[in-house]
């Protein structure tokens, strides 16, 4: 089988709220082969951008459109999707949205494989079965302690074990009212349930800075504290981690768009978690490399999700089998693009945890009426020409 159309869906709420919430729109990746093989992905990265990715002119060598490399790769097994990402990483190596985009075609070949084989995706990654991974409500800070407490009460009513609570107005104030929201989160899950901080990069790499929340965060026994620092402040991370000597509390690694800037995480900035999104960092086979390296040193990783059930599930395969890894991101504010992308939705179950449908490929069917309502039109032209553009 060859690789014969790849075809992009740029999806978009009605409002676009500047407010940390990647699930406002979406990019969809249909994979079409010669022989009527599909299968479907996501890219978790700005629409307009990745899909320029694909189909502007070549610059030189190692900047080529990704079309260059992928349309009429033949593909068989599972080492031929790994292999035509080293294609595409050499080829498009000065294109750094090139990660992003390949994110979604990699996706979605392993989708096409999968029903394909009739197999899903983890047991063509190797697992012998898919562990169910404890959900954490995913969700934004409150814009008070108070809006925080709600909705810590709302995640334990609904039934889940575990909430995380991120970006909003953390970090931006005083310390003081940093540890209020924390202190409020817990307050509303109570004793028993698991809380997670996410800081949303919002130090840079201000290690003073992050340091004074520490205390807070252990009197609270939150699990971990998620990207104090930018992604690539391995210092930081490092110098954190030793002052308090709380390695483990640390987790990042959403934004690495390759296995090379996840490792590093892992190895230089001390991490206990690493979290990895499917949709940036070059797409399963990507991720899969960085779950076994995880595995190997001990380090749990986790997926990163905070859009649809088919980037949930995508991001799940990856470490299905790691039964030492058992969290799982899982969005309870998605918009409704994200929201209604499936025709049917990836939820926890009675106990809480998320379980991979046991179907080929991905296991989710997308809703062709959500792309007809929240499609956007896109016209790509260069001089006279038009070079892509929505059907």
């Amino acid at each position: 089988m060859k690789i014969a159309e790849v075809e992009f869906h740029y999806l978009a709420d009605d409002v676009i709220r500047d407010i940390g919430d990647g699930s406002q729109d979406a990019l969809l990746v249909h994979v079409t082969m010669d022989d009527g093989s599909e299968g479907w992905g996501e890219c978790e990265a700005a629409p307009l951008v990745s899909i320029a990715a694909w189909c502007c002119p070549m610059s030189h060598l190692a900047c080529k459109p990704l079309k260059a490399s992928v349309l009429g790769f033949e593909i068989k097994e599972p080492k031929d999707i790994y292999a035509l990402t080293e294609k595409v990483r050499r080829n498009s190596f000065d294109l750094l949205q090139a990660d992003h985009t390949l994110s979604g075609i990699d996706m979605a070949l392993w989708d096409m494989l999968g029903h394909k084989l009739g197999e899903p995706v983890w047991k063509l990654l190797g697992y012998k079965r898919a562990f169910p991974k404890t959900a954490y409500a995913s969700q934004l800070f409150g814009d008070t302690p108070q809006q925080t407490y709600e909705k810590a009460v709302r995640s334990r009513q609904e039934g889940f074990r575990a909430a995380k609570f991120g970006w909003g107005p953390f970090g931006l104030g005083s310390v003081q009212e940093d540890w209020q929201h924390v202190e409020a989160a817990r307050e509303g899950l109570g004793n028993d349930l698991a809380l997670m901080v996410d800081a949303g990069t919002v130090w840079g790499n201000n290690v003073a800075r992050a340091t004074a929340i520490i205390p807070k965060l252990l009197e609270c026994k939150v699990v971990w504290l998620e990207e104090p620092f930018a992604s690539g402040a391995l210092k930081a991370y490092a110098e954190l981690a030793r002052s308090f000597g709380c390695e483990k509390l640390l987790a990042a690694g959403e934004g690495s768009h390759n296995p090379d800037m996840a490792c590093n995480l892992m190895d230089f900035g001390k991490l206990g978690f690493i979290q990895i999104d499917t949709g940036r960092i070059g797409g399963i086979s990507s991720a899969k490399q960085v779950a076994d390296y995880a595995a190997q040193i001990g380090t749990t990783y986790v997926n990163h999700t905070f859009t649809t059930s088919l980037a949930l599930s995508a991001s799940i395969q990856p470490f299905a089998g790691l039964e030492n890894s058992p969290w799982c991101e899982f969005p309870v504010e998605s918009a409704p693009p994200a929201r209604l992308l499936t025709k049917a939705r990836i939820l926890p179950d009675a106990n809480g945890e998320v379980r991979l449908p046991d179907a080929p490929g991905l296991g989710v069917d997308i809703n062709p009426e959500t792309i007809a309502r929240y499609g956007r039109k896109v016209e790509i032209r260069y001089e006279e020409n038009t070079i892509w553009s929505t059907k």
